[in-house]
């Protein structure tokens, strides 16, 4: 049974006063939390791999993209439209669309490029010693970035450069013609399947493959060690498997559960604005909802690190602890 209409509004609304909120904080935060992961981990003091530095470093700098073209460029002058009308005049929202989707689809393929390179590591020993370089890494990145750029140049031609502080369904004005055209449903709606729909299955196999790959490599592992069921604490084989294995489903699974409710909710309402079809009506407040989520997703690989990662934790306290003491001296 659906929610009655009424408290649908409701919790709209409420979710409207909540933005308000959430994302100036979520800025706030947002963006010094990814430019200190990318200065710590662009110090290769954390005893990660180069390779593995280079896509960690580029998923916070994508971040911290999308933070500032999407949270703060974007969403923040839509919740405060009546703050932000002056952007009605600024013509510039096809430039800025490019710029967004870009940073979007480059935040989340170097997730999928991450994830991939350590199912090489983990699962290919014959690859990994020419796949999993800081050159490949490299190439890759750098592939995906121009590759994103050129994929989503569409828009500058697709949207018109007025704003109109809506996410419902286009955050540009959108020529009537353009949007009823054939050429634009289909490529709206590869657009969000390229983005995120296609990386969840990716992601999803990749870490299939790797955890059926561990158990297999660590029982077969045990049995030539003479152990038993239980795996022996001093193997450090295993437990360097155990590391990157954590790394990877943590962040993986953070990106899945923060991006489903978005895909889903960008999927069906392009199928509907687009085909004229009728689709499962979501409630109005569920795209908000995934809308908060995505954006979240931007903010939360640096806690993730400092979780799993000692000497990520360690050098993050040494750079807190760097001004404090600078502070107390100045005091003294």
């Amino acid at each position: 049974m659906s929610l009655p209409f009424l408290i649908k509004l409701k919790i709209l609304w409420a979710l409207y006063d909540i933005e308000k909120i959430y994302y100036p904080i979520l800025a706030g935060i947002g963006v010094p939390v990814n430019m200190v992961t990318i200065v710590i981990l662009s110090r290769r003091k954390c005893g990660l791999s180069k390779c593995l530095t280079r896509y960690l470093v580029a998923m916070a700098a994508a971040d911290l993209l999308v933070i500032i073209l999407d949270l703060i460029l974007r969403q923040i002058p839509i919740v405060y439209r009546n703050e932000c009308t002056f952007l009605i005049f600024v013509r510039v929202c096809n430039i800025h669309a490019v710029l967004l989707y870009a940073a979007t689809d480059c935040s989340v393929w170097f997730t999928v490029t991450f994830t991939f390179d350590r199912f090489v590591a983990i699962c290919c020993q014959e690859m990994k010693t020419k796949y999993c370089t800081e050159k490949t890494a490299a190439v890759v990145l750098g592939t995906v970035t121009v590759l994103s750029c050129l994929k989503n140049i569409f828009w500058y031609f697709l949207y018109q450069p007025r704003y109109t502080l809506s996410n419902s369904p286009w955050f540009c004005y959108v020529a009537l013609a353009v949007s009823r055209s054939l050429a634009w449903a289909v490529f709206e709606l590869m657009h969000y399947i390229l983005t995120p729909f296609v990386p969840f299955v990716l992601i999803l196999l990749f870490n299939a493959l790797t955890v059926r790959n561990i158990i297999v490599a660590n029982r077969a592992r045990r049995r030539l060690r003479g152990g038993s069921s239980g795996e022996s604490p001093s193997d450090p084989e295993i437990a360097n498997r155990r590391k990157s294995m954590i790394l990877l489903f943590v962040i993986s699974a953070n990106f899945i559960l923060l991006w489903v409710v978005f895909m889903v909710c960008s999927i069906l309402k392009r199928l509907e604005y687009l085909w004229y079809i009728y689709t499962v009506r979501l409630p109005t407040f569920v795209p908000e909802i995934g809308f908060m989520l995505q954006l979240l997703s931007c903010c939360t690989n640096t806690f993730i690190y400092a979780v799993t990662q000692r000497k990520f934790r360690q050098e993050l306290w040494n750079g807190v602890k760097y001004p404090l003491a600078m502070i107390v001296k100045f005091i003294r």
